[in-house]
């Protein structure tokens, strides 16, 4: 195992039961507690989990936190991964899409990036960069202006009236919450009032979002559960977060790690 697949797992189980030991973690992950104690203290730095004596827990979040580009990257990367195949596999060649900022939309573009004669539309520096660098040469690839986030996101009203003269066939949205009640939200405002332009600009909306934003609530709300065309989770996805979301959403995917395998 990987040191960043052995971080994500370390993190979900402290999401799961809300703290653990490291004798619990070595005995679970099959490594020494010193290799434990080590990727404590690279998670701690990053936020993702606290430190404390003998052990991790999770840490306290508002709504309004907004863990940066680089901190997330190294969370759920099989997932998202998945997630990103699925996702791609949904739209057709020389057809337009919009793609949000975040890591899931940034591991979608890998894929996104072998569909020839795709227009993408997206505010995401990362996605951007990663397009015009391996993107299929019959692409063309838009970036909005605007002021950066955390999570690499160009925002403002520069960036939101590039989307709003636009129309797309299809908008790739990542998420940093999604809840029954609360919808589909963000910790930034600016971020909030982006994506949903973005929303506005299209009649189909696919939202992809791996396991952990279930039951998560940002600050700011984008749009309703109804509102998703199509919902791209993964296999993390608990048994009752997927009849919930079957009755709210157009339609629920959950990837095939054997499919994004292949």
């Amino acid at each position: 195992m990987l040191p960043a697949q052995r971080q994500d797992r370390i993190v979900a189980e402290i999401e799961r039961v809300g703290g653990a030991r490291i004798t619990q973690l070595a005995e679970l992950l099959g490594v020494s507690e010193m290799t434990v104690r080590r990727d404590i203290d690279a998670l701690a730095r990053q936020s993702l989990i606290k430190k404390v004596y003998g052990g991790a827990t999770a840490p306290t979040r508002s709504t309004s936190d907004e863990p940066g580009f680089e901190a997330k990257s190294h969370r759920e990367l099989a997932a998202k991964d998945q997630i990103g195949a699925m996702a791609a596999s949904l739209i057709e060649p020389s057809t337009t899409v919009a793609v949000s900022a975040g890591t899931t939309t940034y591991a979608t573009a890998v894929h996104l990036a072998k569909i020839p004669g795709l227009t993408v539309v997206t505010n995401s520096v990362r996605v951007a960069d990663y397009l015009h660098a391996h993107g299929d040469r019959t692409q063309t690839v838009l970036l909005t202006g605007g002021v950066r986030t955390p999570s690499d996101a160009l925002v403002g009203p520069v960036a939101v009236q590039t989307i709003n003269d636009l129309h797309v066939d299809a908008l790739l949205l990542g998420v940093h919450g999604m809840d029954p009640k609360a919808g589909l939200t963000t910790p930034n405002l600016m971020e909030a009032d982006m994506n949903r332009a973005m929303i506005a600009a299209t009649s189909r909306l696919i939202v992809l979002a791996d396991h952990t934003k279930w039951g998560v609530v940002g600050l700011c709300a984008m749009a309703q559960l109804a509102d998703v065309s199509v919902l791209v989770s993964d296999e993390g996805l608990s048994v009752e977060a997927r009849d919930a979301l079957s009755n709210l959403v157009g339609e629920l995917l959950v990837a095939d790690p054997k499919e994004a395998a292949v």
